[in-house]
């Protein structure tokens, strides 16, 4: 009975003496901490296209042949992309088609956010879309004068969405695509 006792007291002070360790946890998840530089903008206009705008000086331009554009950010694997179409008696007709493209996204999207957006001196109205959730885009706009311009545009990445990962991105863009809204101006 004696050697039963002192073989239960040595077991509890062993166990007392190894159950003192940190307990062993599984590491959680990493994150990319993405971080741009504030942005730099300089005067952008195409001699055969009727606008112009304040660009990132991180994003390279490449137009289309009807003034359709694409803004690339190779820094961020996305791209801006801008659609002209000029307005011929036809302004509802485009107006529903740029917001049927905004709500298409509204199946994977958790929220999206209306701010509209009007510029009387410069003759640019519009409206700015924030798509919140993993849809394909992160932003979407269109900007008019209403008599004979409409653009729209729509930022996208070339990965498949998961808005955690990518909302520093889009947020830098859609700071961008703020400043061209404002910085837009139709030529005469």
């Amino acid at each position: 009975m004696k050697q039963f006792r002192k073989y239960c007291f040595i077991a509890f002070c062993c166990g007392i003496l190894f159950s003192c360790k940190e307990e062993v946890l599984p590491k959680p998840d990493g994150f990319l901490a993405l971080d741009y530089d504030k942005p730099d903008y300089t005067a952008y206009t195409s001699t055969d296209c009727p606008y112009e705008f304040m660009k990132n000086t991180k994003a390279v331009v490449r137009y289309k042949n009807d003034c359709s554009a694409v803004l690339e950010y190779p820094e961020m694997n996305g791209a801006l992309y801008l659609t002209y179409r000029p307005v011929d008696n036809n302004i509802k007709e485009l107006l529903v088609d740029a917001q049927k493209l905004t709500y298409e996204h509204v199946v994977k999207a958790d929220n999206i956010a209306e701010e509209k957006y009007v510029n009387d001196y410069h003759g640019v109205y519009g409206m700015f879309y924030d798509v919140a959730g993993n849809a394909a885009s992160q932003s979407q706009f269109y900007v008019t004068d209403s008599t004979s311009h409409f653009i729209t545009g729509s930022i996208y990445f070339n990965v498949t969405p998961n808005y955690d990962s990518i909302l520093p991105a889009a947020a830098y863009l859609k700071y961008d695509i703020r400043h061209l809204m404002e910085s837009l101006k139709w030529k005469k």
